[in-house]
């Protein structure tokens, strides 16, 4: 039997080497990539990071939007941390509100997504439920509480009525405004850190929790020795996440008390909506919105020091 002779063949004419044709591919890839990403890159680039560097000038300046902007220096800053009388209660109503309603919402969400992981029958419409307050319109739901809060028709105060007990003035009085406030903040927000932690709980590998049974394990001990190591991944997740949003809390406050009483309920979102359209300083505004970021940033970079601590991941 003859050989079999393998012959290359020739190049058509007037074409491009197979080597060249071969470099066409990548580059109309590479092009076909840079017009999927490019819109992408710049709209982050004009609509979030120009303003973001923008904002870092103006709060050098005394711009109120319609002045010609005479440069200051530091000097929003000095006056911030110096002169101005609302700074440091407004940080710590923000700190108190964030710490409160984080620990909480998470503490909550976490019983709830335990009670929610159950094989019953109608689960699906408790889970909807809880669900659903946090995709609730804040408008909506800080009326429906006004209401409720109200002294003299408040269905609280009436029912309290209706066994001897006067209640309080709930968002008049500066003691049990902000507790209010948080207490609305708890109902709506408890939803969302229940569905990352029901998903982390159905994550789990029941092959653990098995052997943990048959060992003799009761079912507290199971879940503090099996199930909570395993939950710390989605709990980090909450608690930095949680913590950002807090820190920005403001729909609330504005419909509900508008800061009142006595900036008894004024978190510092809220002074710098005062400052930007209250009283027109948006350079005053951008130095106290670069002043949350700074404060924002550190608390997270402090989390993310502590992860390796008690965070456990599955490898």
């Amino acid at each position: 039997m003859a050989n079999a002779v393998l012959l290359k063949p020739p190049d058509v004419e007037g074409g491009p080497p197979a080597r060249k044709r071969a470099k066409v591919k990548p580059k109309r890839q590479n092009l076909a990539g840079w017009l999927f990403v490019g819109p992408v890159i710049f709209g982050v680039l004009f609509f979030q990071l120009a303003p973001v560097a923008a904002s870092l000038v103006v709060s050098l300046t005394n711009w109120t939007g319609l002045n010609s902007p005479k440069f200051l220096g530091l000097g929003n800053y000095k006056e911030l941390f110096t002169a101005d009388d609302t700074f440091w209660p407004s940080l710590k109503n923000t700190v108190i509100f964030s710490v409160v309603v984080v620990v909480l919402t998470i503490f909550i969400g976490l019983g709830l997504a335990v009670l929610c992981n159950q094989k019953i029958k109608g689960i699906g419409f408790f889970r909807t439920l809880y669900y659903s307050p946090a995709v609730t319109n804040v408008v909506a739901i800080g009326f429906v509480w006004f209401w409720l809060y109200n002294p003299d028709s408040g269905l609280f105060n009436s029912t309290l009525k209706t066994i001897g007990i006067h209640g309080p003035a709930w968002l008049s009085d500066t003691k049990t405004a902000l507790i209010a406030v948080m207490i609305v903040a708890l109902w709506q927000g408890v939803g969302y850190p229940m569905v990352i932690l029901l998903a982390g709980l159905q994550s789990i590998d029941q092959s653990l929790i098995e052997a943990a049974t048959v060992d003799g394990a009761s079912a507290w001990r199971r879940f503090w020795s099996v199930v909570f190591p395993l939950l710390t991944p989605s709990l980090f997740f909450l608690t930095i996440t949680q913590f950002i949003t807090s820190f920005q809390v403001f729909g609330i406050i504005y419909v509900m008390t508008s800061g009142g009483p006595n900036n008894a309920t004024s978190v510092f979102i809220f002074q710098i909506y005062e400052a930007a359209f209250g009283h027109g300083r948006l350079g005053y505004a951008s130095a106290m919105g670069w002043v949350l970021f700074v404060i924002v940033g550190v608390v997270t970079a402090i989390q993310w020091r502590m992860e390796k601590r008690w965070v456990h991941y599955d490898n």
